[in-house]
């Protein structure tokens, strides 16, 4: 009777474990779909939302560093043809971003538009020095009226020149090469980003992700256009993906990210780095692919990219984008800071670059549940073209085309304390302890399964050898 009850005992135990090891299997699709179905609905764009009330607040914390690149020997690349030579200056530090979006408006295609002021606030704690010190740099009015006249008119641009006593570089206060100044060659208010404050970037309408998910953030129109007018082609004209603050949640590192960004006047594609700690919260890094401004040669998707051929070497020269088509013809070229990934030539030409990767490469970190971005380093340069003329005196001596590096950038945020542990608390937390339920009750009703199994098949064994 013993034995009975001992083999009885130890089935049920066996049938115990199984119901637990099962129960435990069960809890992960039941408990992923908990988790799929909260997260997909705190993600919707609506108000009411987690992702509402991160897309109605103003940006926290974000910053721009400004470097800018000292010319040394200005008076000898005039007279001489002399390679420029630069040092960094920087960082100078403002305060971006501080505004909440404006007029929000939600439509029936299930997308919401809104405007994005713009501000600036010097940050003086985080700058090297004050906003009045001085820079040698181009003279933005000589290098952009040279690329818009053409040369047969290249003798009125020398009697401007002369009559308001201008050269080809300037010393300017940072302030003033950031947020303007009254040129005295072209009696006009010039800048490399005026004007800025006061005004806005947009009209943005973007997918709201109620009926559809996948198109969460993704950007539907710009300025009241689903496609730009700067590139003459449909390719490089597509705007594709969001504005890279977010991206549709559960994230799949083998696919790239998508994201516009008007500072380029394009759209781009990063690529999953690695897996980073962020506070305690897993992120996974996505950076700018290498290819992203390489040469048509490189990169076939970039020949509609090109759009001067004599300037950029037969469309050979990497590491450059020409946006004139979007800055009025301006000549303005964005790249890497210190030209990096560009052609050789585009250092060779200015003495004192020396691109880092770490330093001066694009990344976003972004939380793979959710899609939110919880850290980045936007980081471009801003560079203006030059060239020979046998008319234009402070342009005699110049041998060749130069891409010359005016200022780099770095627009940077990162989630502050309070938001991680807020993050941790409803998420990670909730995550990681559904996790140890079902590891613990799979494992348990394994080891209970087993050893009631082991310990059955042991008893009977004895009990036929007593037979």
């Amino acid at each position: 009777m013993d034995c009975c009850n001992m083999r009885c005992g130890l089935i049920a135990g066996a049938v115990f474990g199984a119901v637990v090891a099962i129960l435990g299997g069960v809890l992960i699709p039941v408990g992923n779909s908990i988790i799929k179905g909260t997260v997909e609905k705190e993600a919707v764009i609506e108000p009411g939302t987690t992702a509402y009330d991160n897309f109605v607040a103003a940006g926290a914390g974000v910053y721009r560093q400004f470097w800018f690149f000292d010319v040394q020997n200005a008076q000898e690349v005039v007279q001489n043809g002399t390679t420029p030579v630069v040092v960094e200056k920087g960082p100078y530090t403002y305060k971006t971003r501080y505004f909440p979006k404006d007029n929000i408006t939600f439509n029936t295609n299930d997308t919401v538009s809104f405007l994005l002021p713009v501000g600036a606030i010097f940050e003086p704690s985080m700058s090297v020095g004050p906003e009045e010190d001085k820079v040698t740099s181009l003279n933005l009015a000589v290098a952009a009226v040279y690329s818009l006249v053409p040369k047969v008119l290249h003798a009125v641009l020398e009697n401007l020149i002369k009559t308001s006593n201008s050269s080809l570089f300037q010393h300017r206060t940072v302030k003033e090469l950031l947020w303007g100044y009254d040129d005295p060659m072209l009696k006009a208010k010039l800048g490399l980003f005026y004007p800025y404050n006061g005004t806005y970037e947009g009209v943005f309408n973007v997918y709201t992700g109620k009926e559809d998910m996948s198109k969460v953030g993704i950007i539907d129109r710009w300025r009241g256009e689903r496609s730009l007018r700067f590139w003459d082609d449909p390719y490089c004209d597509m705007i594709n993906g969001t504005d890279a603050s977010s991206f549709a949640p559960f994230v799949d590192k083998s696919t790239p990210l998508y994201f516009f960004s008007a500072d380029i006047c394009r759209s781009v594609s990063a690529g999953f780095e690695e897996s980073k700690d962020l506070k305690g919260i897993e992120v996974y890094r996505y950076t700018l692919q290498e290819n992203t401004l390489a040469s048509p040669t490189i990169n076939p998707d970039n020949r509609c990219f090109c759009r001067d051929p004599t300037t950029t070497k037969n469309c050979s020269l990497a590491g450059v984008l020409d946006i004139s088509s979007c800055q009025n013809g301006r000549p303005i070229f964005i790249s890497l800071p210190h030209f990096l990934y560009g052609s050789p030539s585009l250092q060779d030409g200015v003495k004192g670059l020396n691109p880092i990767r770490d330093q001066h490469y694009t990344f976003l970190d972004v939380e793979p549940t959710t899609g939110f971005t919880l850290r980045f380093a936007k980081r471009i340069q801003v560079n203006m073209m030059y060239g020979p003329s046998n008319v234009i005196t402070v342009l005699k001596k110049v041998k060749d085309y130069t891409i010359f590096p005016l200022v780099w950038m770095n627009e940077t945020a990162a989630l502050d304390d309070a938001t991680a542990d807020r993050i941790k608390e409803e998420l990670v937390s909730r995550i990681q302890m559904l996790e140890i339920v079902w590891k613990t009750l799979l494992a348990s009703g394994v080891a209970i399964f087993g050893v009631c199994s082991i310990s059955y098949c042991m008893t009977r064994r004895s009990q036929s050898k007593l037979v």
